[in-house]
C-alpha cells in the first residue's frame, strides 16, 4: 500500500508539495504553491509538508490583507489613502513577501568514493602537518587509494581491510627506490617486491605505521559524517612492532667521520657532536641566532624560523658554542643569513648514507647518532640527566624522588651550560 500525504505527491522517488491558492487570490499569487521537498522518506516529507502549510497560511493571510487594503482605498478615496499610507507607500509591488523554506537534498551515508575523500583529507593534513610527517601520511593514503580508490567508503568492510593488511605485509623495504616503483600502486609494489627483494619484508614497526595512517584516514571519515564507524578499527598487525634504535657512535667512528672531511657534512657533523642538535635544527641555523653573553662566550639560540620548525616546545633553547665551533664560525661559515645555506635534512640523510658506503665501520649509524654521542659524553662525565635534557631539548627528566624539574625548577644557569659543553672532548683525530 502506497503512502498518502495530503498536499504531497511522490514523483521520480522525490516528494513534491503542491497546494492551490484560493481563486480570488490567484491573480496575485499564481495558481498554487509548489516546491520539491528534497526527500524520498515519507516521515521527513510529512514534517516538511507541515512547515510549508504554515508558510501557505502566512501567504494567504498577507495576500488577504493586501486585497482588503486596496479595496478600502478604492471605496473611500483620498481619506482612506491617508489612513493606510504606510502599507502602500512602502510597496511598489503590492504582492506579499513570504520566505519559502529551502531544503537540502539528502546524501546517503558512505556514498562518496575513497579517492574523493582522500583528496580532501590530504589537503586538510597538508595544512596541519610538517612536511616530513605529511609525506608519510600521503604515502600511506596513496597506497590505500591505489588499492580501493574506486570503491565507495560505505562499501569497504573488514574483508577489504584484511586484504589490504595482507598486501602491506608483503612489501619489501626498498621497493620504492626502484624506477618501476616510483608511482606504482599497492598491488604493483607487492609484485615488484617479490621480483627484486623476494626474501625481505617491511619491519613490523613500518607496517604498523602505514596501517595506522590508513586507520586515521577512516577515523577522519567518521568525524566528517561519511561513515558510522571505522570498519577496520579491530584489525591490527600480527607481529609485535619492535624498535631497533640506531647505534651510538663510538670514538673510533667519530674519528672516521672527522677524518673523512666530507664536503657536505663536515661542519654540520661538528655541530651535531658538540651541541647535540638535531639535523633539522642545524639546517635551519641563522647567523643571527649566534648571541654573545660576555665572559660566558657565544651561545646559539635554537628557535622556530622560516626555514625550520622545532620538534616540541622543549626544543626551543640556548646552547653554548664549543671553542671549536666558535673557531668554525670565524673561519668557515657565513656572517649573514643561514649558516648552512645549501643544507637540507634530505641532503644530510643522503650524504651520510654515502659515508656509510665509503666507510663500512659506520654501518648501523645515522647522522642522529652524533646527538646520541653528545648525550653519552654528558652522561660519562657525570652531568645530571635533567641538565643534559635542557641542553639537547628533551622534556625535562624526573629526579629520584619523582620531582618533575620542568614544573619546579627554573633551569640550569648559562655558566653551568658552558661548563658542560667545555667538558666535551672529541677523540684525537688530527694526529691519527
Amino acid at each position: 500500500m502506497s503512502t498518502h500525504i495530503k498536499y504531497a505527491t511522490k514523483r521520480h522517488n522525490t516528494w513534491v508539495y503542491r497546494r492551490t491558492y484560493p481563486q480570488h487570490l490567484q491573480h496575485r499569487l499564481g495558481s498554487s504553491l509548489k516546491q520539491s521537498l528534497k526527500t524520498a522518506d515519507a516521515k521527513t516529507a510529512k514534517a516538511r509538508v507541515a512547515e510549508l502549510n504554515q508558510t501557505y497560511q502566512s501567504i494567504i493571510k498577507e495576500a488577504e490583507a493586501h486585497v482588503s487594503a486596496h479595496s478600502l482605498s478604492s471605496s473611500v478615496g483620498g481619506k482612506a489613502s491617508a489612513i493606510i499610507p504606510n502599507i502602500l507607500s512602502t510597496l511598489a509591488d503590492p504582492r506579499p513577501r513570504i520566505e519559502r523554506p529551502r531544503y537540502q537534498p539528502l546524501r546517503l551515508l558512505g556514498d562518496k568514493y575513497i579517492a574523493e575523500l582522500a583528496k580532501s583529507y590530504l589537503s586538510h593534513q597538508s595544512e596541519r602537518l610538517r612536511p616530513g610527517s605529511y609525506k608519510a601520511v600521503r604515502f600511506a593514503v596513496e597506497l590505500l587509494v591505489s588499492h580501493l580508490g574506486k570503491a565507495k567508503v560505505g562499501d569497504i568492510a573488514q574483508q577489504e581491510g584484511r586484504n589490504t593488511l595482507s598486501l602491506i605485509r608483503q612489501l619489501s623495504p626498498n621497493v620504492r627506490k626502484y624506477k618501476e616503483g616510483h608511482k606504482a600502486g599497492l598491488s604493483k609494489l607487492v609484485k615488484l617486491s617479490k621480483q627484486v627483494e623476494p626474501d625481505r619484508i617491511l619491519a613490523p614497526q613500518t607496517q604498523g605505521r602505514l596501517w595506522k595512517h590508513m586507520l586515521q584516514f577512516l577515523d577522519w571519515c567518521v568525524e566528517q559524517g561519511e561513515l558510522r564507524n571505522n570498519p577496520w578499527e579491530h584489525l591490527t598487525i600480527r607481529e609485535k612492532p619492535e624498535v631497533y634504535p640506531h647505534k651510538v657512535l663510538t670514538d673510533e667512528q667519530v674519528v672516521t667521520l672527522l677524518q673523512a672531511k666530507d664536503r657536505v657534512l663536515s661542519s654540520a657533523l661538528l655541530f651535531g657532536l658538540l651541541t647535540g642538535m638535531r639535523s633539522g635544527e642545524i639546517c635551519g641555523l641563522l647567523a643571527s641566532d649566534v648571541i654573545s653573553k660576555g665572559n660566558l662566550g657565544l651561545f646559539i639560540r635554537i628557535q622556530p624560523n622560516a626555514f625550520r620548525q622545532l620538534k616540541s616546545k622543549a626544543a626551543e633553547r640556548e646552547v653554548p658554542l664549543h671553542a671549536m665551533l666558535e673557531q668554525l664560525l670565524d673561519t668557515s661559515l657565513p656572517k649573514q643569513g643561514r649558516l648552512f645555506p645549501t643544507l637540507t635534512v634530505d641532503k644530510v640523510v643522503k650524504a651520510y648514507a654515502k659515508l656509510r658506503i665509503a666507510y663500512p665501520n659506520l654501518m648501523g649509524t645515522v647522522f642522529h647518532s652524533t646527538r646520541k654521542w653528545f648525550i653519552t659524553q654528558c652522561e660519562r662525565t657525570g652531568v645530571p640527566e635533567h641538565y643534559t635534557a635542557t641542553l639537547v631539548g628533551h622534556h625535562s627528566a624526573r629526579s629520584s624522588n619523582k620531582m618533575t624539574y620542568a614544573l619546579y625548577s627554573g633551569g640550569i644557569s648559562d655558566a653551568q651550560k658552558r661548563e658542560i659543553v667545555e667538558g666535551i672532548r672529541l677523540p684525537d683525530w688530527e694526529g691519527s
